[in-house]
């Protein structure tokens, strides 16, 4: 499953035990393993200015 799914099911409000009883073929770790993935692919980037707009 791309990290990407994984991180959008988090930002959707699921938690770790929510999507590894959804998805078994994953465990506890992987949820966090794609959440450092993700922090590590956007660690220089910015958030727009105008995101309360």
């Amino acid at each position: 499953m791309p990290a990407a799914s994984v991180v959008a099911m988090v930002a959707d409000g699921m938690t770790a035990d929510e999507i590894v009883r959804e998805h078994p073929d994953l465990v506890t770790e992987d949820v966090a393993e794609a959440l450092r993935y993700a922090a590590q692919a956007v660690r220089k980037q910015e958030l727009p200015r105008d995101l309360d707009e």
